[in-house]
């Protein structure tokens, strides 16, 4: 089957009222039935607990409580790079942003300026640099932390469909990362800018930042941005910066400019947060 073909369901699937609905049940406090779907979920997906700062199962209140559960300390120690991973996940793709389009699969690019939100000015800063996508899927450790340090600038609510974000979809729906609703972070580090984007998908409940709290819902159908004073909102290289509630992906852009991925990193690769994503200076 083809990947065009397998995704047809979603887009007849009523993806709103299901993540609406997922996030009801995911936020309530269920007792014995919260315990027994965690307990089967862990099951099911291998989720190692071993690592989570609070490996009992029955002390999450909440699927929320569990699913963006912290790790102990030193679970995830920072490389000595320029850049680090964020998150937990596989890659998806990363690369050359081809002047402003961004490689999603075979077959499939979208645009910097429609990942942003419509902001051309700044979408153009990242013309010609570089991008990484990372795909979280249900396993994963939720929680989103900072590939360098940087200061906040911006942040935008980007409204959207609401698609899988897994491989297959990947594949088959077009401009799949700037057509989900999204949460675009904008940042400014010693290296120059860069953009940090949360990808919603079906069934996330919503996304939150560490300086906002929960972005959404509410889900109002239009664009909202806040801006950021110098110094605001800083934060360092690996401290949390958001998280989701469900799994997802991220994309992130760097401006152009003497850079060097990660010479392991290759699609589909599993990656952990902390390992070494990028370096500036190219040896």
């Amino acid at each position: 089957m083809s990947d065009r073909l397998a995704v047809l369901p979603q887009y007849l699937m009523p993806k709103q009222a299901m993540t609406a609905l997922a996030g009801k049940f995911a936020s309530a406090q269920l007792g014995g039935l919260t315990t027994s779907v965690i307990r089967g979920f862990v099951a099911r997906y291998k989720v190692n607990m071993a690592e989570a700062a609070n490996p009992d199962i029955a002390a999450y209140a909440s699927f929320n409580d569990f699913f963006t559960r912290a790790l102990q300390p030193g679970a995830r120690p920072l490389a000595d790079a320029d850049l680090v991973c964020p998150v937990d996940g596989a890659i998806s793709q990363f690369g050359p942003i081809q002047k402003d389009q961004i490689f999603q699969a075979k077959g499939h690019s979208y645009s910097t300026t429609a990942l942003v939100g419509g902001d051309s000015s700044l979408a153009a800063r990242f013309d010609d640099g570089y991008f990484a996508t990372i795909y979280l899927s249900p396993r994963d450790y939720h929680r989103i932390h900072m590939p360098c340090a940087g200061q906040l600038t911006r942040m935008v609510h980007v409204p959207g469909d609401l698609f899988s974000v897994n491989p297959t979809t990947a594949r088959g729906v077009p401009g799949l990362f700037a057509r989900n609703e999204r949460v675009v972070c904008f940042f400014d580090s010693a290296n120059g800018p860069f953009v940090l984007v949360l990808v919603g998908a079906t069934i996330v409940g919503s996304m939150a930042t560490v300086w906002h709290g929960q972005v959404n819902p509410p889900r109002t159908g239009v664009l909202r941005h806040w801006d950021y004073a110098p110094g605001q909102v800083s934060l360092q290289k690996g401290e949390e910066m958001g998280r989701f509630l469900l799994g997802s992906t991220v994309v992130m852009l760097f401006p152009k400019g003497p850079f060097q991925f990660n010479t392991e990193w290759a699609p589909a690769r599993p990656v952990r947060l902390g390992e070494t994503m990028a370096q500036y200076q190219v040896a």
